[in-house]
């Protein structure tokens, strides 16, 4: 019978996604570990590997199919000694959604009844031809190594275990699986408000996933997220004195950013002022142990924020590569979900649009975010005497209900103090 070939869950949140493309024909061989497709999810675009081997017989959603459902069937894989006859009475069955506490799985394509769990409750991963083998030949596969991608248990695995007489215990039955809905049909722009037939000619373009998600997210920070934003001016000629100093030593292999410098001393005065490092729940206010610094990425048809992690515990030349290593990859599509997902702190740094300041919606669960204007000359005062200095606008926007006024000041203040002092950051 043909395996089913199921639309894979990229994150814990994931309920439907976009087939962007389609890595191998009908009639094309697949090995496992092969990429058969891209799935567009509102934050980036992936590869999904093949977990079985055999013949792609039916493609079910084409490519560009929008606002596919997570486990609905995309595709027949005919098994070893199949033919295309086989794909005539083949049922479009999917396995069960996973529950929600269950880890998340490196992208794979595949179908199966339930997956099966260890005695500590950890799931197992098979492809579906190995689960059905070893179910007709009483196998446990908790006792079977996988050799398929990211460890999965593979056709060759249970072949090499009935060879050598290895895991012989059985275990419990799988449910039968559930019948899968048909994928949804392509979304199609629609303007329906009779406003719209009294302006100019315009084009509708039909809103991505991502930018769903993020009008969905920001209008609920921006109504359910009591906030206020607190703003302060600080001097930077030391800063870029020293960034000058730095990139051009002899032998450097980086060439630091002044938003460089910006998150390494936000992620430091975060340390110095944990009461900012927090989110909030109706439970608990959650304090957390290390500062997963989240950047603001412009992209194509939207922004995402990939994460620097344990940003205080890193040197100017580490956070500097992997800041750009992560917006490259952004701006691809290629980040892996465990590279957006989560984070403490986020920073939005408009500076080098010449933005001299702005405020910006906080990006929840988290409980604070600095935005980050243009460093530009301004006249100062310093003793009772006018001069000019390069000054930076820094804004920081938190939640209320976990961070109070005293608390936010004080991360300012600290914050201030490490830009305008910037060897501090070396220390």
């Amino acid at each position: 019978m043909p395996i089913n070939i199921l639309m894979p869950a990229l994150s814990p949140t994931m309920t439907e996604g976009k087939l962007a493309s389609w890595g191998k024909k009908e009639g094309e061989t697949v090995e496992a570990g092969d990429v058969l497709c891209e799935i567009e999810t509102d934050k980036a675009t992936m590869e999904v590997e093949a977990v079985d081997e055999g013949i792609l017989g039916k493609i079910v959603v084409p490519a560009g199919t929008d606002n596919v459902a997570v486990n609905a069937v995309i595709a027949l894989l005919l098994e070893e000694g199949e033919d295309a006859s086989a794909l005539d009475n083949a049922p479009l069955e999917a396995a069960p959604a996973p529950a929600a506490a269950a880890p998340v799985e490196t992208p794979t394509a595949g179908s199966a009844p339930a997956a099966p769990v260890t005695a500590s409750g950890e799931r197992l991963f098979a492809s579906p031809l190995a689960r059905r083998i070893a179910a007709q030949e009483s196998l446990d596969l908790a006792a079977i190594p996988g050799s398929g991608p990211h460890g999965r248990i593979i056709k060759k695995d249970i072949e090499k275990a009935l060879a050598e007489g290895t895991g012989m215990a059985a275990p419990a039955a799988a449910a039968k699986p559930a019948v899968a809905a048909s994928a949804a049909p392509a979304a199609v722009a629609t303007v329906d408000d009779p406003i719209f037939a009294l302006m100019p000619e315009f084009e509708a373009v039909a809103n991505s996933n991502m930018r769903k998600t993020i009008a969905n997210r920001l209008t609920d920070s921006a109504r359910d997220v009591p906030h206020f934003n607190l703003t302060v001016d600080v001097e930077i000629d030391k800063l870029l004195g020293l960034r000058q100093e730095l990139n051009s030593r002899d032998g450097a292999d980086y060439k630091l950013s002044v938003n460089d410098f910006v998150v390494k001393a936000t992620a430091l005065a975060l340390t110095r002022q944990p009461d900012c490092n927090v989110a909030y729940t109706d439970d608990a206010i959650l304090k957390f142990k290390q500062v997963d610094m989240c950047i603001a990425v412009s992209v194509d048809g939207g922004l995402i924020t990939p994460i620097i992690k344990n940003a205080a515990a890193k040197g100017l030349s580490t956070l500097s590569a992997e800041a750009k290593e992560l917006a490259g990859k952004a701006r691809d599509g290629k980040l892996q979900p465990e590279e957006y997902q989560g984070g403490t702190f986020t920073i939005s740094n408009m500076g080098m649009f010449g933005v001299k300041g702005f405020n910006s919606i906080i990006n929840p669960p988290q409980g604070g975010i600095l935005s980050v204007g243009a460093g530009e000359q301004r006249p100062v005062v310093k003793d009772g005497a006018l001069g000019i200095a390069t000054v930076m606008t820094l804004t920081l926007a938190v939640d209320h209900r976990c961070i109070d006024g005293a608390t936010a000041a004080a991360f300012v203040k600290e914050l201030k103090g490490l830009i305008e002092d910037p060897i501090a950051l070396m220390l």
